[in-house]
């Protein structure tokens, strides 16, 4: 037995200078990276060691502080912030990338720029940010077959993209646009690493690929190399298994781009100590075995009566046979059973669940008796594959097929947002469309994930593994049962409860009970209302009033401001003519100002009653937002009026001043010019 090494493997030129640029400006307490510097949790906790921090936001950052960019590049936004903030830069982006990036942001200005890759990964979503808004990112050929005509389109690829994918995804774009500018950014030292593993996993019985879970072209090793052998995708030493070298002649090992030397001499150090034992039990099983020949005389029957009962004991185990077993072992990819044969069973995580499986834990644990089906009886490690999905959709078909008869309710938790609608698991991956969700419009389905879901089959073929569902059809039932009897039942002037579903720029629509009604913007408050959202929010529940039904369309006006009182009932009372008001200039308008006295209450001091002058325009002399004092100088609540005047405010003040200044004069008290002479007389001789 022998283990191989890939011949391209680990740290890529983009990485290794990442690390020593990162390490050469080290400052204690000083330098952070921006994200994770590589995928590599161990890289960073050794960095973390060496004084780099790891943050997520140019805010936790402080003036003079250092920030290297990791290798997979940043938008350009990045780097003005850092510079307004006084945060220096130490780039270390890849050179492929920032390649890349001129191109995006150079082809952006003609073209319509794609960019092949993970939406979620930073390479990624810095190459959109070179390229702005005339940019989008897409990862399958079936988001491709979806874009639109553009006149022209240049197309990049994220720099760890399978060469295939790249390729195939290249040819649909052909057919969108007069114009394709194919710009091949995959780093050759991406192609050759992959080329190698490609090579290495043929030839071998087990593959095992080091580096990070997070990292993109870590995982892109271990899919590749999947599809040759049995590969496991391990981040460090501890969790080699001796289980997996089983029968294995031959072993692979490769490592990722963001896997240091250490961790992989580490990795190979531990398989060889492995397979050493491996080798060492094997022969003392043989030298055993061979000594028990020469000593221990064999009966032949007692053999045969042996092999026979076990073969009895045994289930049978035969590619499509269902077995029932129980979960001994679970690791991040797979589901060890115990089904009583030879050896373990093994369930690959993509056969545990019709949909998406992201945590193992979530759907089976250590104990479980779990239905399998049997995909093959051996395979190159001694176990026995098996299938979760395949036998849970056996056991599916009959009960689905009857309930898409009946159109019977059915129950099932929504496990993933796909294109288009929501997955759910009933055995066999059933399809809720986006239409089909609720009977409203839907524009956020991520929230619907976790959440059981009332469903009805509208659509069933079980050759075709064909499941569409709908919960609107339910929930549409039964709202119009709930609208009959809601119309039969209520009565103009109820005062009933709603919640508030959607806004409009005319109004709310108000769920009150199976029943969207409409809450006018006029309706809503005394005062002026610009829009729904100054007075209610989605999800708000209200007190409203039904102010009118039209029983034939099934429409429903509702009232919110005709449950308070109405301000304008004792207005002349509050502010009769004559009296000096407090108010806050909320509109202007040419011939005048409006002020706000309370909610619900405006009144207008028209552009002649502004000054004690000739007004041009309003804004000369008052502002929206300030306070104001004016006289009424007119009420008429009948018609909702009030006018106000600053003009007479000031002209009354001024009356008050001279009247003061009158009646100041009135109380000196006469004397004669001769005890004003004496008084003078006397303050010279003082």
């Amino acid at each position: 037995m022998r283990i191989i090494r890939a011949e391209k493997a680990g740290f890529c030129f983009g990485v290794k200078r990442a690390m020593d640029l990162a390490e050469r400006a080290i400052i204690s307490d000083s330098t952070a990276s921006l994200g994770p510097l590589i995928h590599n949790q161990q890289v960073v906790d050794y960095l973390k060691q060496k004084g780099i921090e790891v943050t997520n936001s140019l805010e936790e950052l402080k003036t003079g502080q250092q920030l290297v960019i990791r290798s997979h590049g940043v938008p350009p936004n990045i780097y003005r912030e850092a510079e307004k903030k006084g945060i220096k830069i130490v780039d270390a982006t890849c050179p492929y990338v920032q390649k890349a990036q001129g191109l995006a942001a150079k082809s952006s200005k003609e073209s319509r720029i794609i960019v092949i890759g993970d939406k979620n990964h930073p390479e990624v979503i810095g190459l959109l940010g070179w390229a702005g808004d005339n940019s989008q990112a897409i990862e399958t050929i079936d988001e491709a077959r979806n874009l639109p005509f553009y006149p022209s389109i240049a197309v990049l690829a994220q720099t760890t993209l399978p060469m295939n994918i790249f390729t195939d995804i290249t040819e649909e774009l052909r057919v969108h646009t007069d114009i394709l500018l194919v710009h091949n950014t995959i780093c050759r030292a991406t192609e050759e690493r992959q080329a190698s593993a490609h090579k290495l996993s043929e030839k071998v019985d087990v593959m095992v690929v080091v580096g990070g879970r997070t990292s993109s072209n870590t995982r892109k090793l271990r899919d590749i190399c999947c599809k040759k052998t049995k590969t496991y995708l391990i981040e460090t030493v501890d969790e080699l298994q001796e289980i997996w070298f089983r029968k294995a002649k031959n072993v692979g090992l490769t490592a990722g781009a963001s896997t240091p030397d250490w961790i992989i001499e580490e990795v190979y150090t531990k398989m060889t100590e492995i397979l050493e034992n491996k080798d060492e039990a094997l022969e003392e099983d043989l030298r055993v075995e061979k000594q028990e020949e020469t000593i221990v005389p064999t009966d032949e029957n007692s053999d045969e009566n042996f092999m026979s009962n076990l073969e009895k004991e045994l289930p049978r185990i035969y590619g499509g046979a269902i077995v029932k077993g129980t979960v001994v072992k679970i690791t991040s990819d797979e589901v060890f059973v115990d089904i009583s044969w030879k050896s373990e069973g093994v369930i690959p995580i993509d056969e545990l669940s019709s949909t998406k499986v992201t945590d193992i834990n979530d759907i089976v644990k250590i104990g479980d008796t779990v239905t399998v089906m049997v995909t093959r009886a051996e395979s190159n490690e001694g176990y026995t594959m098996l299938s979760r999905r395949r036998a849970s959709e056996i056991e599916a078909r009959e009960k689905l097929a009857e309930l898409a008869e009946t159109k019977e309710e059915i129950q099932a938790k929504a496990t993933e947002v796909v294109k288009g609608g929501l997955l759910v698991d009933l055995g066999m991956r059933g399809f809720v469309p986006a239409s089909q969700v609720d009977v409203g419009y839907v524009d956020d389905l991520s929230k619907y994930v976790g959440q059981t879901l009332r469903l009805r089959i509208i659509e069933f073929d079980a050759s075709k593994r064909k499941l569409v569902l709908s919960q609107k059809a339910i929930l549409a039932e039964e709202q119009k049962g709930n609208r009959d009897k809601l119309l039969e039942t209520l009565k103009e002037g109820d005062v009933i409860k709603g919640k508030v579903r959607r806004l409009a720029t005319f109004g709310a629509f108000v769920d009150i009970g199976g029943i969207d009604g409409l809450l006018h913007v006029s309706d809503m408050a005394f005062s002026r209302v610009n829009h729904p959202s100054e007075i209610v929010n989605v999800d708000d529940e209200v007190d409203v009033q039904v102010l009118n039904i039209d029983k034939e369309k099934g429409k429903i006006s509702l009232g919110l401001k005709q449950l308070r009182n109405n301000p304008w009932t004792d207005i002349s009372d509050k502010y009769p003519e004559g009296s000096i008001v407090q108010g806050k200039v909320v509109r202007i308008a040419p011939f005048g100002a409006f002020v706000t006295l309370e909610d619900g209450v405006d009144a207008l001091i028209h552009i002649s009653q502004l000054a004690d002058h000739r007004v041009n325009r309003v804004e000369d002399i008052v502002k929206v937002g300030e306070e104001v004092s004016a006289k009424v100088i007119e009420c008429k609540p009948e018609e909702k009026r009030i006018s106000l005047s600053i003009r007479e405010t000031l002209a009354d003040s001024q009356k008050a001043v001279e009247q003061e200044a009158l009646e100041s004069q009135q109380e000196i008290p006469s004397v004669t010019i001769g005890d004003a002479v004496g008084d003078i007389d006397q303050s010279d001789n003082e």
